[in-house]
């Protein structure tokens, strides 16, 4: 007796000429609810953008260009401030090395299309890799055409909700503290990790690059804590020896601390 296809094999993909409403389907169910949630962030970026005194259509293109959530913030002040090219460089670099990681494991083997393949690597996001690893972990295996649903839905509500928070933000007073919506976002990403992985170790070495940065250069503090912090997480990545001796826990036994992938947190 013949066995239906499964929604990631050759006969359900559209390379092959297979159905592709499923898996659509699918990927809008698993994404809406994430979905949602980004976009009052993306409201907020846009009124960020107007009240730092960019015109409104510069939120869709650095949400092009860029489309990095946390680093979208982050160049509105870079750019106000008049940072040089290297530093704004190497700043996105160490804020959005984790996506080296999510790469290993981001199921782009299951699009055939070079093209689309491009979009995807582009398109990876925390959101979108959340979303297809989950599913990933429930189906065992997942389709080229859910795992673009997710990343196109996802960038759609976040450009969606930057353009029209922009366009309020031109007819609205200037909102005091708007600026600090990028440090409530850092802290909620960072706790959002430490409850996936509450290792003490991790907030520990965090301040002791800072405080080295500080008594370094004061003014270049992030970059050189943060570089700092990203040679630490390297180590531990390659060396499971060092990232269990490092490793500190409170209340939660002594669970498996890495991800899969090594000792350090996604």
């Amino acid at each position: 007796m013949d066995t239906p296809p499964h929604r990631g094999s050759p006969q359900n993909n559209p390379a092959h000429g297979g159905s592709l409403g499923p898996d659509i389907r699918q990927g809008l169910a698993e994404t809406w609810a994430i979905g949602l949630g980004l976009i009052p962030l993306g409201l907020s970026f846009g009124l960020l953008v107007v009240q730092s005194g960019f015109a409104f259509w510069w939120a869709p293109i650095l949400s092009t260009i860029i489309y990095a959530g946390s680093m979208e913030f982050l160049a509105i002040s870079l750019i106000s401030s008049g940072i040089g090219l290297f530093s704004a460089g190497l700043t996105a670099l160490m804020v959005n090395f984790r996506h080296a990681f999510y790469g290993l494991t981001f199921p782009r083997h299951a699009i055939k299309s070079r093209a689309w393949r491009v979009y995807s690597t582009y398109a990876l996001t925390d959101e979108s890799y959340a979303i297809a690893s989950t599913s990933m972990a429930k189906n065992s295996s997942i389709s080229g055409v859910h795992v673009l649903t997710i990343q196109v839905v996802v960038q759609a509500l976040w450009l969606a909700s930057g353009i029209v928070g922009a366009l309020v933000g031109q007819y609205i007073p200037t909102i005091d503290g708007m600026s600090f919506a990028l440090v409530a976002l850092f802290i909620v990403l960072t706790m959002e990790s430490f409850s996936a992985n509450p290792d003490w170790s991790l907030p520990g070495l965090a301040l002791v690059c800072a405080a080295v940065g500080w008594i370094v250069s004061e003014q270049s503090l992030m970059v050189i804590g943060l570089g700092l912090y990203l040679a630490v997480l390297l180590v531990r990545f390659w060396s499971p020896t060092v990232d269990e001796t490092l490793t500190l826990r409170f209340g939660r036994g002594h669970a498996d601390p890495t991800d899969g992938e090594g000792g350090t947190p996604r």
